[in-house]
């Protein structure tokens, strides 16, 4: 909604989570979980409305103010979608002579035999996202979706072949599907 100078994007907090503003951290707690995050908020306020419902609000608003104003609900909504249900990204191993073999050593994904290397890639598993690996099918889970989507982001650059022709060459790890844990 924007009236003459104010520009405000309302949305509301499902029951079974709880929404909290203390400077510029917002924290949210739910079902799986707790996330909290900075935001820049030097222009922008995070108001509560009657019940369930929060705005974030920007009083005469530039052109960067308008955009941070989407942009930090968008934030909002993914940790609270987060905390309720998690997310999930699946990802599936393609070679077609050297067999890949994935494993998760400690806080690093571990990758051996690819192209018939002798030492294994490896690649950092950012925050607190779950692997599990079972044949060709690597499955992704958490809460913060910026975590679980820099890890899947990690693993395929990390098999990313240079030096060769990529329509020839298709091996390596890709990204097959992402999105909600669970009914979407």
């Amino acid at each position: 909604m924007s009236i003459m100078g104010i520009i405000e994007r309302e949305f509301e907090v499902p029951a079974n989570v709880q929404l909290s503003v203390s400077g510029n951290t917002v924290s949210v707690k739910g079902p799986k979980g707790s996330l909290s995050r900075q935001f820049d908020l030097r222009r922008i306020k995070i108001i509560k409305k009657e019940g369930s419902k929060y705005a974030v609000v920007c009083e005469y608003p530039r052109i960067r103010d308008k955009a941070m104003v989407g942009t930090i609900e968008s934030h909002i909504l993914n940790m609270i979608h987060g905390v309720i249900s998690g997310y999930e990204y699946k990802m599936k191993i393609v070679y077609s002579h050297f067999p890949i073999k994935a494993s998760v050593k400690g806080n690093m994904f571990v990758i051996e035999n690819f192209l018939g290397e002798r030492s294994p890639r490896k690649t950092k598993i950012v925050g607190d996202t779950k692997i599990t690996v079972k044949g060709d099918e690597i499955t992704l889970t958490g809460i913060n979706i910026e975590d679980v989507g820099q890890t899947a982001a990690n693993i395929e650059l990390a098999t990313k072949i240079k030096g060769f022709d990529p329509r020839v060459f298709q091996d390596g790890i890709y990204i097959t599907s992402k999105g909600w844990r669970g009914t979407r």
